[in-house]
């Protein structure tokens, strides 16, 4: 993989096990928020959303099932391993949201988060 690959939530979901009720995930709402303000630089990652409902298969096939949380950073081939919070069958990744947001300031030049 050559670029870097964020996988994150629709901005609202369903969850089947409490019908009629709307839910958003407090870290992508504020991965997306980066991403509309920086649209130049989100356009170096590739952003796939993936439906709430587990197994989410897209997520599986690249990170093992184990690691199905999202938001989750998957590393291009150019970037620093120890950016990564989590490896699986070589491929690095970041799911912790201080961490992304770390990694998405360092690979992509977003400003960052003050402490």
């Amino acid at each position: 993989m050559t670029r870097d690959r964020l996988y994150l939530l629709p901005a609202t979901f369903a969850d089947p096990a409490l019908p009629g009720r709307d839910f958003y995930c407090r870290d992508c709402i504020t991965i997306d928020g980066l991403l509309a303000l920086f649209p130049e630089r989100a356009a170096g990652l590739d952003v796939i959303r993936i439906d709430y409902p587990r197994p989410r298969t897209a997520v599986i096939d690249a990170i093992g099932a184990e690691n199905q949380n999202l938001p989750v950073l998957l590393l291009g081939d150019d970037a620093d391993p120890t950016l990564a919070d989590g490896t699986h069958g070589g491929q690095y990744f970041v799911s912790d949201l201080k961490r992304l947001l770390y990694a998405l300031h360092i690979r992509h030049d977003f400003p960052e988060a003050h402490p």
